[in-house]
């Protein structure tokens, strides 16, 4: 299957926001697409996942009510908004798929190759 295309990655200062894409047509078994990230350093940790009806979402503790994960099902498209970035959100950030709304990175089978975010103090 076609792999999920992240984009939106880039360069800001603490406080400032970044909305990610992830271009995910060849979805075809992922009934849920989630945003993992991973610093330097650091283990891979989950980030958000939704269900592609929107209607299921959940978080991470440590970017609730900054990140915002919402889909376009016309453009395939999953969308990570992301408020308030502080330092610590510098990391590679992934998008995959699974069959299951799960926040463990091994349901997940369908990988982006994930998109640069830094964030600046």
């Amino acid at each position: 299957q076609v792999q999920p295309v992240e984009s939106g990655g880039g360069s800001v200062q603490a406080g400032g926001s970044l909305r990610l894409s992830c271009a995910a047509w060849g979805r075809t078994f992922s009934n849920t697409m989630g945003w993992f990230r991973q610093a330097p350093g650091k283990e891979r940790e989950f980030v958000a996942a939704i269900n592609w009806s929107g209607k299921t979402t959940t978080y991470a503790d440590s970017v609730k009510g900054r990140f915002t994960i919402s889909t376009d099902n016309a453009k395939n498209t999953v969308y990570l908004q992301m408020n308030s970035l502080k330092p610590e959100d510098t990391a590679v950030y992934y998008c995959a798929g699974s069959r299951w709304f799960s926040k463990s990175q091994k349901d997940y089978d369908y990988w982006g190759q994930g998109t640069q975010v830094t964030v600046s103090s």
